[in-house]
């Protein structure tokens, strides 16, 4: 069981919803009565518990089923996804892209696809369920992966990288403002941008992806905790939240907004 804001969303719809229904059957029908005998109908007036109750859990129910079965809202906290995402990004999840899943609980119901190579996804850290992370699925269940100075080889094949010269886009500052900025290959068709910082450490690794589990890895090469980091690991099939699908917004201090990234894609 996962205690977050879905968990909130899940009690309040259920408080409001016993409170409506229990009224319903209950004591509106003793209030009507009651009414009738004194000839007063003010005496039907409900209390204001159960008019909050009434009001509040249609618009409580609403978020949940969207939050839970469409989409979700994130926002990106770090840059470890530069260059295809920023620090102040709001992002839409997909909640139904590898299928349904009960909130809370977090048992799928319903599959629908499974994850694809070069997909964005948000997943629940291995660690710390309650904690959300945002990278790039690289490595599927089997395969060997092998990072060998900024190299990536999935099951010994190399993935090619066209490097682009130095990164000029939004928050080019500190480390980020000497990174390389390069298109690497996945295969399939799938090509993405990427981030290396020349005078940071190049993080080596070599496992296979074990049955039922992912490997991601961010696009900030040197500047991402992912699953070369053991407080990371691989993640399983469970963890998965959502495929993040667009951008809304950007908002970060004190560059906000950056007007054409709301509505992008993300590739």
């Amino acid at each position: 069981m996962i205690f977050d804001f879905s968990f909130i969303l899940v009690v309040a719809t259920l408080v409001t919803g016993i409170i409506w229904g229990l009224d319903s059957l209950f004591w509106k029908p003793k209030r009507v009565q009651r009414a009738q005998v004194a000839g007063d109908p003010a005496t039907v007036r409900e209390p204001i518990l159960v008019e909050y109750a009434r009001s509040f859990f249609p618009v409580i129910l609403i978020v949940l089923l969207i939050r839970s079965f469409l989409f979700e809202p994130f926002r990106i906290p770090s840059d470890s996804m530069m260059p295809t995402l920023l620090d102040g990004d709001f992002i839409f999840v997909n909640k139904f892209s590898y299928g349904l899943r009960l909130p809370v609980i977090n048992h799928k119901f319903i599959s629908v696809s499974e994850p694809q190579r070069g997909d964005v996804i948000v997943f629940r850290l291995p660690s710390d369920p309650s904690t959300n992370y945002i990278k790039r699925l690289v490595g599927l269940p089997g395969d060997h992966i092998s990072v060998r100075g900024r190299q990536v080889f999935i099951n010994d094949k190399p993935m090619a990288v066209m490097l682009d010269g130095r990164y000029r886009g939004p928050r080019a500052t500190g480390a980020q403002a000497e990174a390389q900025l390069g298109e690497e290959d996945l295969g399939g068709g799938v090509k993405h941008r990427v981030l290396y910082i020349p005078e940071r450490y190049s993080r080596d690794y070599d496992e296979v992806v074990p049955a039922e589990h992912y490997f991601f890895m961010g696009d900030n090469r040197d500047n991402s905790r992912d699953s070369r980091f053991p407080e990371v690991g691989f993640v399983p099939e469970r963890n998965l939240v959502g495929k993040a699908v667009r951008i809304w917004l950007n908002w970060d201090l004190p560059d906000a907004p950056i007007w054409n990234r709301i509505g992008n894609a993300i590739k």
